[in-house]
């Protein structure tokens, strides 16, 4: 599992649609208990760090032209400070404290991207806004979840073959 796998996969997938329409998850109390579910603050600033790391990190992912560009605007002056133990050396986001988990979630991002190439992905349901890791051993996983967008679409392509196959009188 990617360090911050659930902070990231949370933050990317909190614009579901819903009866059609993209919905916002991260508002109020929710947000609140988001960031502090995450160890973060939960203070306006932090939540509007959040917000635009999200949009970053889902244009990105979803190859969206200057998304790159975009991202590294969001992470100016955030840098990762070595913490030497016995053990090694750790690495420290050097932030505000109110930026730090928007740091974390680009770099969850980027450390899918290094372990996991490819496999960190938009649901292939056009009607969704939800993302996935792929965790299967082929890594040809498609929806954000097979109950759902999986079943329906599958329904969805068993019906168009039907429709095909009807002799037209």
């Amino acid at each position: 599992m990617i360090e911050d796998e659930d902070l990231l996969l949370e933050l990317l997938n909190s614009t579901p649609v819903v009866a059609g329409r993209s919905t916002e998850a991260l508002t109020g109390e929710t947000a609140r208990a988001f960031a502090n579910r995450h160890a973060g603050t939960g203070s306006a600033h932090e939540l509007a760090a959040l917000h635009r790391m999200r949009s970053c990190l889902q244009d990105v992912v979803r190859t969206v032209d200057g998304a790159e560009d975009a991202l590294a605007a969001a992470l100016e002056g955030a840098a990762l400070r070595p913490v030497v133990t016995v053990h090694g050396i750790d690495w420290d986001v050097d932030a505000p404290e109110d930026d730090r988990l928007a740091v974390r979630a680009a770099l969850a991002w980027s450390r899918a991207q290094e372990t996991a190439p490819g496999r960190l992905r938009p649901c292939a349901n056009d009607e969704c806004a939800l993302f996935l890791l792929d965790r299967s051993r082929p890594g040809t996983a498609k929806w954000c979840s097979m109950a759902e967008c999986g079943n329906r679409m599958k329904a969805r392509a068993f019906a168009n073959r039907r429709r095909k196959q009807r002799p037209t009188s």
